[in-house]
């Protein structure tokens, strides 16, 4: 049998193991079986490798805790490697990633489908679909406030303790995230039961409240609701209440109002904003709508083809774009008043992430090409003490002041 695949060798992932990665020489063309059967048995050794460290027991506590960069950030992406190990090869759907997340602060996550955000996100859950997909280099510090962890080596029985307490997620599509054949009250109690000493009676208590703080106009009744008998923005209000309902320190709100009508768009994301004021924490969002961004986040990072490209503070990116990928992007969001025979698109494609290249990924998409975007993967540039870009075109424009790890 032959698969429709580009030539592949061994090279060294970013943590030191062997993974498969494909080699572009000339137009794409078909392995053999022998070739597939060489990857699925690379792909084999390596995942066991990963799961067997995400499975051990009696784990000392020594071995994940950390120090956090800043102690004013919650979360601090350092070089974040995740793969998924496929029959064609190993996808870099996460490849370098660093970026934090400041304490109370609301971070926009932006970029087209497929360029990892949600990958990113799932990553700090440690809930990538495994055994395809691991995080195989880098780290992710997480603070508990008298302590920080390593979330990249901690294993499941332990982050099982803190996903959903410390760390809340509330997923894109509220009517595949439910389970259909629970009522509403079973799983926000469910949730509270886990990770608290309390009594039944109390859980069902406490999530009558949270679905009264969501804005839920008869709690009692839809505590006793199944997910189908709910409207889309009630689905969605229900996942946000079984997310803070332990007071999570961060939320990760994944596209949280894209199935939603413009109307209860705006009543989500003004509940989010009051919540989160009132538990005092921060919030990941994740969206593709740059005007959800506007409104809600104060810093932006702009992420391509598995790697942050540009970051910054909301005025920042929306003011002062800097990256052709950022600039592209706002010209192909519609402007109301503004009459155009056609909306704008950026041309070209994502490279294959089983064949990524070794200079700029933006390359054969950018307008704006130099001869040095022929060379090695741009580094960032601090272009002011919050502002960095990954462009060749702002070299000798750096900010001496600035950090490139904040």
């Amino acid at each position: 049998m032959l698969f429709k695949k580009s030539n592949t060798t061994q090279s060294e992932s970013s943590d030191g193991s062997n993974v498969k990665k494909p080699s572009r020489k000339g137009n794409a063309h078909y392995l053999t079986a022998k070739e597939s059967r060489e990857i699925a048995k690379s792909n084999a050794r390596a995942m066991r490798e990963y799961e067997k460290k995400k499975r051990v027991k009696n784990v000392d506590e020594s071995v994940y805790t950390c120090q956090m960069q800043d102690e004013n950030n919650i979360v601090e992406f350092d070089d974040l490697h995740t793969y998924f190990f496929t029959d064609a090869g190993v996808s870099k759907a996460v490849d370098g990633v660093t970026f934090s997340i400041p304490k109370g602060a609301t971070v926009g996550v932006v970029g087209e489908s497929g360029c990892g955000k949600s990958v990113t996100s799932l990553s700090l859950m440690q809930l990538v679909q495994a055994p395809q997909g691991q995080i195989v280099g880098g780290s992710i510090r997480f603070n508990l406030g008298d302590k920080a962890y390593d979330i990249t080596k901690m294993p499941m029985s332990e982050m099982q303790k803190i996903r959903g307490k410390q760390i809340a997620m509330i997923f894109q599509e509220p009517m595949t995230s439910l389970n259909p054949v629970f009522r509403i009250g079973y799983q926000i109690d469910e949730m509270i039961l886990l990770h608290t000493g309390c009594t039944k009676e109390e859980a069902k208590a406490r999530s009558i409240e949270m679905l009264k703080l969501v804005g839920i106009a008869a709690p009692e009744r839809v505590y006793r609701c199944y997910p189908h008998e709910l409207s889309g923005g009630m689905r969605q209000r229900v996942m946000i209440a079984i997310a803070l309902s332990c007071n999570p320190r961060l939320i990760i709100a994944d596209e949280p109002t894209t199935a939603l009508d413009v109307t209860i768009q705006a009543q989500i994301l003004d509940l989010l904003r009051e919540i989160k004021d009132k538990i005092d924490g921060s919030i990941m969002l994740i969206t593709h709508d740059l005007g959800v961004i506007a409104e809600m986040a104060d810093y932006v990072v702009v992420m391509y083809a598995g790697r942050v490209i540009e970051a910054g503070t909301t005025e920042e990116i929306f003011h002062n774009p800097l990256h052709p990928y950022t600039i592209g992007l706002q010209k192909s969001k519609p402007v109301v008043k503004r009459k155009v025979e056609r909306l704008y698109n950026i041309p070209g494609q994502v490279p294959n992430p089983i064949d990524m290249p070794d200079y700029c990924y933006f390359k054969e998409r950018c307008d704006r090409c130099i001869d040095k975007c022929n060379g090695e993967y741009p580094h960032f540039i601090q272009v002011s003490p919050t502002h960095r870009v990954s462009c060749y075109l702002y070299e000798g424009q750096e900010n001496k002041g600035g950090n490139a790890d904040e």
